[in-house]
């Protein structure tokens, strides 16, 4: 597995993994109302593309194919962090999660997912608070989970 920056021409693959991983990965803890909401499969790919670029934004690639993707801003809030449905459990969330990590000073905030939040547990993150978004018009559960850097 190799581990870049990411490119405008990834954007399209991003989606489809987004899309995918959602509907598959997240199903667990979320309902088929709440995933279509969450990942549409109709995403503004320009809007993407350019929130992408204006964080420092990783792909993970394997054999050629990208198999992750995760972004920071600049003030440390971890935007994005999906992996493959085909590709969970092999450490390529971690992979990416360490070098955004790095460029972060100070305090690193994300929204978890119910799905996601051991992750972040595991990876030194607490819980601040529970909270309920809305996405076209479904409210979903995510965690407020924040991080220190030493």
């Amino acid at each position: 597995m190799i581990v870049r920056e990411y490119r405008s021409e990834d954007c399209e693959e991003l989606l489809r993994l987004f899309y995918g991983t959602v509907h598959a990965v997240n199903a667990r803890d979320y309902t088929k109302e709440q995933l279509d909401a969450w990942a549409t499969g109709k995403e503004d790919a320009v809007r993407w593309d350019a929130s992408l670029r204006a964080h420092y934004a990783l792909v993970a690639e394997e054999s050629g194919k990208i198999v992750g993707f995760g972004d920071i801003d600049k003030t440390g809030y971890l935007d994005r962090l999906y992996v493959h449905k085909d590709f969970q459990g092999r450490g390529i969330a971690s992979a990416l999660c360490d070098r955004l990590e790095e460029r972060a000073e100070g305090k690193i905030v994300t929204h978890a997912s119910v799905t996601a939040k051991p992750f972040f547990e595991r990876r030194g993150y607490r819980a601040v608070r529970e909270q309920r978004v809305e996405r076209n018009g479904v409210f979903l559960t995510n965690y407020v989970m924040e991080k220190m850097k030493p």
